[in-house]
Order: structure tokens, then C-alpha cells, then sequence
């Protein structure tokens, strides 16, 4: 099994070179897409740098930020792996989850895991509450829409086989990629599973960039992609 990890990159400069180093440290055969988003520190020449020192390691690059969904969607059409993984830049999600994350998958059960927040993990920074509120208000009113049964639809960590990733375009360019991922997915049929993970989250002084306006315009992604959008069922994922 080869791991395929997509990392969308926007100002990062302080905590990417130690999150590929987490990841290089994880125990699977894999490849690390780092997608830069136009950001406007550092981001590049370490991304450049690490390519340079790691064989694994590729590089894109987007001339203007566009959005995490725009990263994702580059990065998803540039995997080689057998099974596809989410990883932010910064260092709120811990590499070390992968085994349990990827466990569902490899024992032939899964086809999409979400790793969740909220299911009790090794640790868990507590939350902004009125971040937490709008996390768990926009899990419920997608899973009214979608009739998954999710307990963090917003989670980064997202894993699934290479067939869904072939079968899903993002089209959202902002954090309305994870809402409409949990649409597509319900969309397909696929075979969902949950773990719980580990979260060290940032708060607004270190570098949380998701606010307000991004739940409304979620809340918009999930009438959008459930109700609007049409997809044919996923085929049985390639043994």
C-alpha cells in the first residue's frame, strides 16, 4: 500500500518543515504533495528545500490564493498512491493517528475514514467554544442532509481510497471543501467509518484562519452539494 499525503500550504513557514518531518516519520511507503496556496512568506523556498532533500517529497504551486479546496483539488489530481490522505500544514493534527486513521481501510472495511475531534484521542487541546458550537452545528445540519451519522464533518483528516479521490472534483476554493467532501461521499455510498484522533488546536493569535463567514458559507455548501448536486454511486473500490 502506498500512502498519498496531500498538504495544502498558505503561510506556513513556522511549522512546515517540522509537520513533513512528523510525516516522513510515519511508518508507510508514501508520497507528500505539498500544494502552496500563493502564499506570501517562506512557504516556497522550504517546500523547494524539502523536495530537494527528500525524493518523496513534490511540490505545486498556485501563482494566487485561491483556497484550501483549490489546494486539495490540485493535489488530488497529482496522487500516485493507493490510499489518499489530508494533512494540514500546521501542527493541530498529529502524523502519529495515521496507523488508527488507515487501520479501517487496510483490514478492507472502509472506503472513506474522517478522523474525529470529538470521539475522545490520545489528547485534545480545548476548544474556542463558540468554534466548537459552529463545528457541531454545521456536523448536525450536514448529516440532516446527508444522512451520515458524523460527529466532526469539519475535521482535516480525511482518508479514502485512490477510487474515491478519481471519482470526487472539489469545486468549493474555501473551507466549504469539507462540507461538500461529506456530501459526495454520503453521494457515492461509500463506506464511512470514524476514529478518534488527537488535536492540538491553534487559536486566532497563532494562525486559525477559519471565522464567521466561513460557517455561512458552509451552511450554503451543504443545501449546494446535497441537494443540487448529482453523483453516480461509487463503483467497488480495485482489491
Amino acid at each position: 500500500m502506498k500512502l498519498s499525503v496531500v498538504i495544502p500550504v498558505y503561510n506556513e513557514e513556522a511549522t512546515l518543515a517540522e509537520i513533513v518531518r512528523r510525516v516522513q516519520a510515519t511508518p508507510f511507503d508514501k508520497e507528500i504533495l505539498l500544494v502552496d496556496d500563493g502564499s506570501r512568506d517562506r512557504s516556497r523556498e522550504i517546500m523547494e528545500a524539502l523536495a530537494r532533500e527528500h525524493p518523496n517529497v513534490r511540490c505545486f504551486r498556485h501563482a494566487t490564493n485561491s483556497g484550501k479546496g483549490a489546494a486539495l483539488s490540485t493535489g488530488f489530481a497529482h496522487v500516485t498512491g493507493d490510499v489518499v490522505l489530508i494533512q494540514d500544514a500546521d501542527l493541530e493534527y498529529d502524523p502519529s493517528d495515521y496507523g488508527a486513521l488507515l487501520a479501517p481501510i487496510l483490514e478492507g472495511q472502509a472506503d472513506v475514514v474522517f478522523g474525529s475531534r470529538f470521539l475522545g484521542g490520545r489528547y485534545a487541546r480545548v476548544h474556542l467554544y463558540w468554534h466548537y458550537v459552529g463545528n457541531r452545528l454545521l456536523t448536525t445540519v450536514s448529516n440532516m442532509f446527508t444522512n451520515l451519522n458524523l460527529s466532526d464533518m469539519e475535521t482535516c483528516y480525511k482518508v479514502f481510497r485512490r477510487e474515491v479521490a478519481d471519482r470526487i472534483q472539489i469545486r468549493s476554493r474555501t473551507f466549504a471543501v469539507e462540507p461538500e467532501f461529506a456530501a459526495k461521499v454520503a453521494k457515492l455510498r461509500a463506506r464511512v467509518y470514524e476514529v478518534p484522533i488527537s488535536y492540538a488546536g491553534r487559536d486566532y493569535s497563532e494562525g486559525k484562519k477559519i471565522g464567521l463567514r466561513d460557517a455561512f458559507i458552509a451552511l450554503w455548501a451543504i443545501v449546494r452539494w446535497s441537494v443540487f448536486h448529482r453523483l453516480e454511486p461509487l463503483r467497488r473500490a480495485r482489491g
